[in-house]
């Protein structure tokens, strides 16, 4: 239990730092959590204790950051213009896509084309999403670090309210087929502790009003749950209880991402309208 907590606690620093310490500060934590996040589901999706595989898992993380780099750049720099940004990231991006299939040729795999559909589908389910969070907290010369902050709290607060009132108070199943200890009633737990928090938020936090707060308090609890629940289902097809154990006591990031990723797509395109 005090692994956890001292877990818990420098996590939260970290975290409380490098979203806080600016805009270059930004960048490079999430950065590092895209990347081990990547390297975790790599790892399960490409290893299988063969000494090639780690070259697989080192071309995947290139590929999966190269969307988080690139928009960061873009934010970053204003100077570039949506032109440079395609065109930079069709002469970085399909090379490497086309260098898997390459060495999937010399490789002699026994499932050579599954192999380059996960190095894609790890950049489409985690880099991606990291990249559409750069879009949500530059804008301009505005830094929104409080909307990041916003959304990371009511993804925790829903985790945390969920678990809490479903092991307390659950009888009724979700989703017993791929996850067994999750029930409605702890659904509704994690959904009412997500609005109070964004009630809370919209009193401290006035990049938002109110009503925007609460829709994304909604988007937050669907997504975010569904982004859950596709992340067991990802452990179940590798028969693994945590995506990686980086965090003693906690498992690995994309344990503690999982919701945060999925419902990314859909919080960016809802704060990029209201803009």
């Amino acid at each position: 239990m005090i692994r956890r907590i001292a877990t818990a606690v420098f996590f939260v620093v970290v975290m409380l730092g490098g979203l806080y310490g600016g805009r270059y500060s930004f960048v490079l934590l999430f950065a590092l959590i895209t990347a081990l996040c990547l390297w975790e589901f790599y790892t399960l999706a490409l290893t299988r204790n063969n000494r090639r595989d780690l070259i697989r898992v080192f071309l995947g993380l290139m590929l999966g950051l190269m969307p988080f780099i690139l928009s960061s750049i873009i934010q970053l720099d204003l100077a570039i213009n949506r032109s440079d940004f395609v065109a930079v990231s069709s002469i970085l991006i399909f090379p490497l896509i086309f260098l898997a299939f390459i060495y999937e040729l010399y490789m002699d795999s026994a499932r050579p084309f599954e192999n380059v559909a996960y190095l894609l589908l790890g950049m489409i389910y985690i880099g991606v999403p990291f990249a559409l969070l750069d879009f949500i907290a530059f804008d301009g010369n505005y830094f929104h670090a409080d909307t990041v902050f916003g959304l990371l709290l009511m993804t925790w607060a829903n985790d945390t309210g969920a678990y809490v009132i479903g092991s307390r108070l659950g009888r009724h199943k979700l989703f017993p087929r791929i996850s067994p200890k999750k029930t409605w009633e702890g659904s509704f737990g994690g959904l009412a502790v997500t609005l109070l928090i964004a009630v809370v938020l919209g009193f401290f936090f006035h990049e938002l009003t109110w009503a925007n707060w609460l829709i994304l308090g909604l988007i937050v609890v669907v997504f975010g749950s569904f982004g859950d629940l596709v992340e067991s289902m990802l452990k179940r097809s590798f028969e693994v209880k945590d995506s990686g154990h980086i965090l003693p006591g906690h498992g690995g990031l994309l344990d503690r991402f999982d919701g945060f990723i999925f419902l990314l797509p859909y919080a960016s395109a809802y704060i990029l309208f209201i803009r």
